[in-house]
């Protein structure tokens, strides 16, 4: 796209992230985005499709920025394997519940893509199994994880903490307990990560 397209579809997102922050996803429409950005709305359907796509646009632009910050944790130098796979899924959770307690409104958001746009979500998890893995490979590395598998062992770690990622989707629960419940299922996930005396890796 050329420079001038960036823009106006940069002014287009943030239009739309006020109207869905302020009044819901539901309750946007196209024609009240179109006015905030001095455009008719046949103007702003070139570009973007629907309601939909701008949504996605802006969920997109966010899970960029989420995923280089994991990023950092996982090729942080000098931490160890444990510490690793505790602070990503910490921040994960502390990031995601301040979004959401932020902005309320997200929640819908995100409960529209994944329902309409169910790759987006595979994508999202993709990515995070991805990293979850290479955690696992550098703790197996050191020898403080005994795991071989390194692709199946991040499926199952990262469907076990599913309740930690956008947690007010699934519970009212308070971010000093869902830190609890994290600490304790992380202590039960580092027992069974960690090599036993005399046992090879599993």
């Amino acid at each position: 796209m050329i420079a001038g397209k960036d823009d106006v579809c940069e002014r287009i997102l943030d239009a739309a992230r006020k109207r869905f922050s302020h009044y819901g996803y539901a309750k946007t429409t196209m024609a009240e985005i179109a006015s905030d950005c001095d455009m008719s709305p046949g103007n702003l359907y070139r570009f973007f499709p629907g309601k939909l796509d701008i949504a996605e646009a802006i969920a997109r632009e966010e899970e960029r920025s989420r995923l280089a910050d994991l990023a950092r944790i996982v090729d942080r130098p000098g931490m160890s394997g444990r510490e690793c796979l505790r602070e990503f899924l910490f921040r994960e959770l502390r990031a995601t519940y301040a979004k959401f307690d932020q902005d309320p409104h997200a929640i819908e958001i995100a409960g529209v893509i994944a329902q309409r746009r169910p790759e987006f979500s595979e994508q999202r998890v993709a990515a995070e199994r991805e990293m979850v893995g290479r955690i696992l490979a550098q703790g197996a590395k050191t020898g403080e994880f005994a795991v071989t598998d390194f692709d199946y062992t991040a499926e199952m770690i990262h469907s076990a903490t599913l309740k930690f990622r956008f947690p007010q989707r699934w519970t009212k629960t308070s971010l000093e307990t869902l830190e609890r419940e994290l600490d304790g299922v992380l202590k039960l996930i580092m027992d069974g990560l960690t090599p036993r005396a005399g046992t090879g890796a599993a």
